[in-house]
Protein backbone atom coordinates (compact mmCIF):
# COMPACT_ATOMS: atom_id res chain seq x y z
CA UNK A 1 0.00 0.00 0.00
CA UNK A 2 3.18 2.56 0.54
CA UNK A 3 4.52 1.57 -2.60
CA UNK A 4 1.14 2.24 -4.63
CA UNK A 5 0.97 5.49 -2.45
CA UNK A 6 4.48 6.89 -3.30
CA UNK A 7 3.94 6.20 -6.97
CA UNK A 8 0.41 8.01 -6.88
CA UNK A 9 2.28 10.89 -5.23
CA UNK A 10 5.00 10.82 -8.30
CA UNK A 11 2.51 10.72 -10.94
CA UNK A 12 0.90 13.47 -9.57
CA UNK A 13 4.06 15.64 -9.07
CA UNK A 14 4.77 14.61 -12.86
CA UNK A 15 1.57 15.59 -13.90
CA UNK A 16 1.87 18.92 -11.84
CA UNK A 17 4.95 19.56 -13.47
CA UNK A 18 3.74 18.48 -17.07
CA UNK A 19 0.53 21.21 -16.47
CA UNK A 20 3.18 24.28 -15.31
CA UNK A 21 5.49 23.22 -18.01
CA UNK A 22 2.24 23.09 -21.01
CA UNK A 23 1.41 26.44 -19.12
CA UNK A 24 5.06 28.67 -19.29
CA UNK A 25 4.87 26.96 -22.64
CA UNK A 26 1.12 28.30 -23.59
CA UNK A 27 2.34 31.61 -22.05
CA UNK A 28 5.46 31.80 -23.74
CA UNK A 29 3.94 31.25 -27.09
CA UNK A 30 0.97 33.45 -26.77
CA UNK A 31 3.64 36.52 -25.71
CA UNK A 32 5.80 36.00 -28.53
CA UNK A 33 2.60 35.57 -31.12
CA UNK A 34 1.88 39.03 -29.48
CA UNK A 35 5.25 40.36 -30.47
CA UNK A 36 5.03 39.33 -33.91
CA UNK A 37 1.44 40.71 -34.02
CA UNK A 38 2.95 44.03 -32.96
CA UNK A 39 5.90 43.58 -35.59
CA UNK A 40 2.95 43.12 -38.21
CA UNK A 41 1.24 46.31 -37.54
CA UNK A 42 4.11 48.19 -37.30
CA UNK A 43 5.16 47.32 -40.56
CA UNK A 44 1.58 47.40 -42.25
CA UNK A 45 1.84 51.14 -41.03
CA UNK A 46 5.00 52.27 -42.76
CA UNK A 47 3.50 50.31 -45.95
CA UNK A 48 2.92 52.62 -48.83
CA UNK A 49 -0.17 51.94 -51.05
CA UNK A 50 1.14 50.82 -54.07
CA UNK A 51 4.67 52.26 -53.06
CA UNK A 52 8.06 50.73 -52.82
CA UNK A 53 8.40 48.18 -50.38
CA UNK A 54 10.40 47.09 -47.03
CA UNK A 55 12.58 43.66 -46.07
CA UNK A 56 13.13 43.68 -42.50
CA UNK A 57 14.66 40.71 -40.62
CA UNK A 58 15.90 40.14 -37.38
CA UNK A 59 18.26 37.07 -36.05
CA UNK A 60 20.19 36.11 -33.06
CA UNK A 61 23.71 33.82 -33.28
CA UNK A 62 21.71 30.72 -33.74
CA UNK A 63 18.23 31.64 -36.48
CA UNK A 64 16.12 33.84 -37.58
CA UNK A 65 13.96 35.39 -35.17
CA UNK A 66 11.69 37.19 -37.64
CA UNK A 67 11.60 37.81 -41.58
CA UNK A 68 9.18 39.46 -43.88
CA UNK A 69 9.28 41.92 -46.74
CA UNK A 70 6.16 44.08 -47.54
CA UNK A 71 5.54 46.83 -50.91
CA UNK A 72 6.59 46.43 -54.57
CA UNK A 73 9.99 46.17 -55.53
CA UNK A 74 8.26 47.26 -58.93
CA UNK A 75 5.69 49.91 -58.95
CA UNK A 76 4.92 50.14 -62.98
CA UNK A 77 4.60 46.07 -63.09
CA UNK A 78 2.71 45.74 -59.72
CA UNK A 79 5.90 43.29 -58.77
CA UNK A 80 5.21 42.11 -54.96
CA UNK A 81 9.04 42.93 -52.98
CA UNK A 82 10.40 39.81 -51.97
CA UNK A 83 13.09 38.56 -49.63
CA UNK A 84 15.33 37.82 -52.51
CA UNK A 85 14.96 40.59 -53.94
CA UNK A 86 18.41 42.28 -53.61
CA UNK A 87 19.01 46.48 -53.07
CA UNK A 88 22.19 48.50 -53.44
CA UNK A 89 23.34 48.90 -50.02
CA UNK A 90 25.17 52.19 -50.33
CA UNK A 91 26.98 53.39 -46.75
CA UNK A 92 26.02 49.76 -44.89
CA UNK A 93 29.04 48.59 -47.20
CA UNK A 94 31.67 50.42 -44.61
CA UNK A 95 30.91 47.93 -42.06
CA UNK A 96 32.12 45.03 -44.87
CA UNK A 97 35.30 46.90 -45.78
CA UNK A 98 36.28 47.21 -41.66
CA UNK A 99 36.11 43.67 -41.32
CA UNK A 100 37.96 43.19 -44.34
CA UNK A 101 40.88 45.82 -42.96
CA UNK A 102 40.67 43.47 -39.63
CA UNK A 103 40.99 40.37 -41.30
CA UNK A 104 44.43 41.68 -43.12
CA UNK A 105 45.21 43.04 -39.72
CA UNK A 106 44.86 39.49 -38.20
CA UNK A 107 47.15 38.28 -40.57
CA UNK A 108 49.69 40.67 -40.27
CA UNK A 109 49.38 42.47 -43.14
CA UNK A 110 47.90 45.63 -42.01
CA UNK A 111 48.69 47.97 -38.82
CA UNK A 112 46.20 50.07 -37.36
CA UNK A 113 49.01 52.83 -36.18
CA UNK A 114 50.51 52.94 -39.76
CA UNK A 115 50.26 55.75 -42.38
CA UNK A 116 48.27 55.13 -44.53
CA UNK A 117 51.64 56.84 -46.95
CA UNK A 118 52.76 52.95 -46.02
CA UNK A 119 50.52 51.67 -48.22
CA UNK A 120 49.22 53.87 -50.83
CA UNK A 121 49.74 57.40 -51.67
CA UNK A 122 47.12 60.31 -51.00
CA UNK A 123 47.22 64.36 -50.65
CA UNK A 124 46.31 64.66 -47.64
CA UNK A 125 48.38 64.75 -44.22
CA UNK A 126 51.07 62.27 -43.87
CA UNK A 127 50.54 61.59 -40.19
CA UNK A 128 47.13 60.06 -41.33
CA UNK A 129 46.78 56.01 -40.06
CA UNK A 130 44.80 53.34 -40.68
CA UNK A 131 42.72 53.62 -37.44
CA UNK A 132 42.06 57.06 -38.36
CA UNK A 133 40.40 56.33 -41.69
CA UNK A 134 38.65 53.43 -40.04
CA UNK A 135 37.00 55.57 -36.88
CA UNK A 136 36.36 58.98 -39.63
CA UNK A 137 38.70 61.28 -37.51
CA UNK A 138 41.26 61.59 -41.01
CA UNK A 139 40.24 64.90 -41.43
CA UNK A 140 39.65 64.41 -45.34
CA UNK A 141 36.43 65.83 -46.20
CA UNK A 142 33.25 64.31 -47.50
CA UNK A 143 31.75 66.27 -50.45
CA UNK A 144 28.32 65.25 -51.29
CA UNK A 145 28.63 61.74 -52.77
CA UNK A 146 25.64 61.44 -54.94
CA UNK A 147 27.21 62.28 -58.07
CA UNK A 148 29.86 59.36 -57.63
CA UNK A 149 27.67 56.71 -59.21
CA UNK A 150 27.70 55.22 -62.96
CA UNK A 151 24.85 53.44 -64.76
CA UNK A 152 25.52 49.81 -64.49
CA UNK A 153 25.06 49.84 -68.53
CA UNK A 154 28.91 51.67 -68.57
CA UNK A 155 30.48 49.21 -66.10
CA UNK A 156 32.59 47.87 -68.82
CA UNK A 157 34.15 51.23 -69.70
CA UNK A 158 34.21 52.88 -66.80
CA UNK A 159 38.01 53.24 -64.38
CA UNK A 160 37.62 53.32 -60.69
CA UNK A 161 41.51 54.88 -60.44
CA UNK A 162 40.61 57.59 -62.74
CA UNK A 163 37.42 58.56 -60.88
CA UNK A 164 39.21 58.54 -57.34
CA UNK A 165 42.00 60.43 -58.98
CA UNK A 166 39.46 62.92 -59.77
CA UNK A 167 38.01 63.18 -56.36
CA UNK A 168 41.17 63.62 -54.74
CA UNK A 169 42.56 66.60 -57.04
CA UNK A 170 39.08 68.39 -56.61
CA UNK A 171 39.07 67.72 -52.59
CA UNK A 172 42.31 67.87 -51.73
CA UNK A 173 42.08 70.73 -48.32
CA UNK A 174 41.71 68.88 -45.44
CA UNK A 175 38.74 69.66 -43.16
CA UNK A 176 40.99 69.56 -39.84
CA UNK A 177 43.99 67.99 -39.16
CA UNK A 178 44.55 63.93 -38.70
CA UNK A 179 43.13 62.98 -35.50
CA UNK A 180 41.09 65.83 -33.96
CA UNK A 181 38.13 65.22 -34.49
CA UNK A 182 35.27 63.16 -35.63
CA UNK A 183 34.36 63.98 -39.59
CA UNK A 184 32.07 61.27 -41.78
CA UNK A 185 34.56 60.63 -44.98
CA UNK A 186 33.31 58.85 -48.04
CA UNK A 187 36.96 59.39 -49.39
CA UNK A 188 38.55 58.06 -46.12
CA UNK A 189 36.90 54.37 -47.24
CA UNK A 190 37.20 54.30 -51.12
CA UNK A 191 40.99 54.85 -50.21
CA UNK A 192 40.47 52.00 -47.43
CA UNK A 193 39.20 50.02 -50.60
CA UNK A 194 42.41 50.51 -52.49
CA UNK A 195 44.68 49.60 -49.27
CA UNK A 196 43.00 46.38 -49.43
CA UNK A 197 43.86 46.01 -53.41
CA UNK A 198 47.70 47.08 -52.14
CA UNK A 199 48.43 44.66 -49.54
CA UNK A 200 45.98 41.45 -50.68
CA UNK A 201 46.80 41.53 -54.94
CA UNK A 202 43.25 41.14 -55.61
CA UNK A 203 40.38 44.09 -56.58
CA UNK A 204 38.54 45.33 -53.69
CA UNK A 205 34.96 43.52 -54.47
CA UNK A 206 37.27 39.78 -55.17
CA UNK A 207 38.72 40.12 -51.67
CA UNK A 208 35.37 40.59 -50.72
CA UNK A 209 33.82 37.90 -52.09
CA UNK A 210 36.21 35.70 -51.35
CA UNK A 211 37.02 36.54 -47.75
CA UNK A 212 33.45 37.33 -46.67
CA UNK A 213 30.73 36.56 -48.86
CA UNK A 214 32.13 33.08 -49.86
CA UNK A 215 33.41 32.20 -46.64
CA UNK A 216 29.67 32.51 -45.55
CA UNK A 217 28.64 30.44 -48.39
CA UNK A 218 26.65 33.51 -49.85
CA UNK A 219 25.78 33.13 -53.17
CA UNK A 220 26.13 35.85 -56.08
CA UNK A 221 22.61 36.10 -56.38
CA UNK A 222 22.29 36.98 -52.82
CA UNK A 223 25.12 39.63 -52.46
CA UNK A 224 27.73 40.71 -54.24
CA UNK A 225 28.68 44.22 -56.32
CA UNK A 226 26.61 43.42 -59.52
CA UNK A 227 23.75 42.57 -60.34
CA UNK A 228 23.78 39.16 -61.18
CA UNK A 229 19.97 39.34 -62.22
CA UNK A 230 17.61 42.56 -63.04
CA UNK A 231 14.74 40.69 -62.63
CA UNK A 232 15.58 39.92 -59.16
CA UNK A 233 16.53 43.66 -57.96
CA UNK A 234 14.25 45.99 -56.75
CA UNK A 235 13.69 49.22 -58.67
CA UNK A 236 14.72 52.19 -56.71
CA UNK A 237 12.37 55.37 -56.21
CA UNK A 238 12.06 59.06 -55.12
CA UNK A 239 9.03 60.25 -54.28
CA UNK A 240 7.76 62.88 -56.78
CA UNK A 241 6.14 65.35 -53.91
CA UNK A 242 9.95 65.54 -52.02
CA UNK A 243 12.40 68.06 -51.32
CA UNK A 244 14.70 65.54 -52.98
CA UNK A 245 12.94 65.49 -56.50
CA UNK A 246 12.41 69.07 -56.62
CA UNK A 247 16.44 69.01 -55.83
CA UNK A 248 17.44 65.88 -58.42
CA UNK A 249 18.55 67.97 -61.08
CA UNK A 250 21.30 69.79 -58.94
CA UNK A 251 22.19 66.58 -56.56
CA UNK A 252 22.10 63.87 -59.00
CA UNK A 253 23.22 63.09 -62.46
CA UNK A 254 20.77 63.16 -65.32
CA UNK A 255 20.90 59.79 -66.72
CA UNK A 256 20.03 57.58 -63.39
CA UNK A 257 16.78 59.49 -63.73
CA UNK A 258 14.10 56.94 -65.23
CA UNK A 259 10.31 57.79 -65.62
CA UNK A 260 7.77 58.56 -63.47
CA UNK A 261 5.52 55.70 -62.23
CA UNK A 262 2.26 56.61 -60.14
CA UNK A 263 3.60 59.36 -57.72
CA UNK A 264 7.39 57.51 -57.46
CA UNK A 265 10.11 58.50 -59.82
CA UNK A 266 11.97 55.24 -60.86
CA UNK A 267 15.90 55.31 -60.15
CA UNK A 268 17.95 53.65 -62.90
CA UNK A 269 20.21 50.94 -62.14
CA UNK A 270 23.50 52.23 -60.99
CA UNK A 271 26.83 51.27 -59.66
CA UNK A 272 28.72 53.31 -57.20
CA UNK A 273 32.10 54.73 -58.58
CA UNK A 274 33.66 53.40 -55.06
CA UNK A 275 32.18 50.04 -54.40
CA UNK A 276 34.41 50.53 -50.90
CA UNK A 277 32.69 53.51 -49.84
CA UNK A 278 28.65 52.18 -51.01
CA UNK A 279 28.55 49.59 -53.37
CA UNK A 280 27.73 46.19 -52.14
CA UNK A 281 24.45 44.78 -53.31
CA UNK A 282 21.93 42.24 -51.10
CA UNK A 283 18.87 41.32 -49.71
CA UNK A 284 18.52 41.90 -45.79
CA UNK A 285 18.91 38.12 -45.23
CA UNK A 286 22.66 38.58 -46.71
CA UNK A 287 23.42 41.14 -44.68
CA UNK A 288 21.46 39.63 -41.26
CA UNK A 289 23.52 36.49 -42.02
CA UNK A 290 27.06 38.45 -42.05
CA UNK A 291 26.09 39.63 -38.53
CA UNK A 292 24.48 36.33 -37.42
CA UNK A 293 28.48 35.07 -37.48
CA UNK A 294 29.82 38.02 -36.01
CA UNK A 295 27.35 37.03 -32.90
CA UNK A 296 29.47 33.64 -32.62
CA UNK A 297 31.84 33.12 -30.04
CA UNK A 298 33.62 30.96 -33.00
CA UNK A 299 33.05 33.77 -35.96
CA UNK A 300 34.56 32.43 -39.61
CA UNK A 301 35.27 36.14 -40.36
CA UNK A 302 36.76 36.89 -37.46
CA UNK A 303 39.03 36.04 -34.56
CA UNK A 304 38.26 36.91 -30.58
CA UNK A 305 40.74 39.43 -30.59
CA UNK A 306 40.57 41.44 -33.59
CA UNK A 307 37.40 41.34 -33.08
CA UNK A 308 36.99 43.27 -30.25
CA UNK A 309 38.24 46.21 -31.96
CA UNK A 310 35.16 46.00 -33.90
CA UNK A 311 33.27 47.01 -30.80
CA UNK A 312 36.20 49.23 -29.55
CA UNK A 313 34.91 53.40 -29.28
CA UNK A 314 37.72 55.50 -30.49
CA UNK A 315 38.81 58.19 -29.51
CA UNK A 316 40.65 61.88 -30.63
CA UNK A 317 43.45 62.66 -29.51
CA UNK A 318 42.38 65.27 -26.43
CA UNK A 319 41.02 61.38 -25.57
CA UNK A 320 37.45 62.53 -25.81
CA UNK A 321 35.41 59.23 -26.79
CA UNK A 322 33.56 59.76 -30.55
CA UNK A 323 30.61 57.52 -31.63
CA UNK A 324 32.45 55.06 -33.56
CA UNK A 325 34.14 51.78 -33.20
CA UNK A 326 36.26 50.49 -35.91
CA UNK A 327 33.93 50.23 -38.62
CA UNK A 328 30.13 51.11 -36.72
CA UNK A 329 28.37 54.18 -35.34
CA UNK A 330 27.42 53.47 -31.94
CA UNK A 331 23.49 54.35 -30.77
CA UNK A 332 21.42 53.64 -27.79
CA UNK A 333 17.89 51.82 -27.26
CA UNK A 334 16.27 51.82 -24.24
CA UNK A 335 19.79 52.35 -21.98
CA UNK A 336 21.61 49.78 -23.98
CA UNK A 337 24.06 50.16 -26.70
CA UNK A 338 24.04 48.88 -29.89
CA UNK A 339 25.81 49.36 -32.84
CA UNK A 340 24.95 50.20 -36.36
CA UNK A 341 25.77 51.49 -39.99
CA UNK A 342 22.91 53.15 -42.20
CA UNK A 343 23.60 53.18 -45.80
CA UNK A 344 21.60 55.68 -48.12
CA UNK A 345 21.41 57.06 -51.72
CA UNK A 346 19.27 58.07 -54.82
CA UNK A 347 16.57 55.24 -54.85
CA UNK A 348 17.23 53.16 -51.96
CA UNK A 349 17.98 53.42 -47.86
CA UNK A 350 19.03 50.96 -45.27
CA UNK A 351 20.67 50.13 -41.80
CA UNK A 352 22.06 47.10 -40.36
CA UNK A 353 22.66 47.13 -36.33
CA UNK A 354 23.73 44.17 -34.22
CA UNK A 355 23.51 44.08 -30.20
CA UNK A 356 26.07 41.76 -28.89
CA UNK A 357 25.11 41.70 -25.53
CA UNK A 358 21.63 40.51 -26.26
CA UNK A 359 22.36 38.01 -29.01
CA UNK A 360 20.58 40.00 -31.78
CA UNK A 361 21.01 41.92 -35.11
CA UNK A 362 18.80 43.40 -37.31
CA UNK A 363 18.32 44.90 -40.86
CA UNK A 364 15.85 47.02 -42.61
CA UNK A 365 16.06 47.60 -46.66
CA UNK A 366 13.78 49.75 -48.45
CA UNK A 367 13.47 50.53 -52.03
CA UNK A 368 12.61 54.51 -51.90
CA UNK A 369 15.53 57.12 -50.74
CA UNK A 370 13.40 58.94 -48.12
CA UNK A 371 12.41 56.56 -44.80
CA UNK A 372 13.81 57.01 -41.39
CA UNK A 373 15.76 54.22 -40.64
CA UNK A 374 16.53 54.89 -37.39
CA UNK A 375 12.93 55.50 -36.22
CA UNK A 376 11.57 52.49 -37.83
CA UNK A 377 13.92 50.29 -37.14
CA UNK A 378 13.95 50.99 -33.41
CA UNK A 379 10.46 50.73 -33.37
CA UNK A 380 10.94 47.44 -34.93
CA UNK A 381 13.27 46.10 -32.86
CA UNK A 382 12.01 47.06 -29.87
CA UNK A 383 9.21 44.20 -30.34
CA UNK A 384 11.65 41.87 -30.31
CA UNK A 385 13.98 42.58 -27.66
CA UNK A 386 10.93 43.07 -25.15
CA UNK A 387 10.97 44.41 -21.74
Amino acid sequence: MLVVAMNNRKNIASILLLLCISNSITSFSAELESKYNKINQLLDHMELPNGPGIQYIAVKGKGVVFSRSIGLADIKNKIPLSLSHTMTAFSMTKTLTAIAVLQLVEQGKIDLNSKVLNYIEHPYDSGITIRQLLSHTSGIPDPIPLRWAHLTSTQNSFDEKKALSEVLVKNSQASFLPGEEYGYSNIGYWLLGSVIEKVSGQSYSDYVNENIFNALSLSRTEIGFEISHEDNHAKGYLKKYSFMNLAKYFLLNKDILGDYEGAWLHINNIYLNGPAFGGAIGTASAFARILQDLLKNNSVLLGKTVKQQLYSQQTVKSGQSVDMTLGWHIGELDGKKYYYKEGGGAGMHSEMRIYPDRDLASVIMVNRTSFNTRKNLSELDKNIIGK
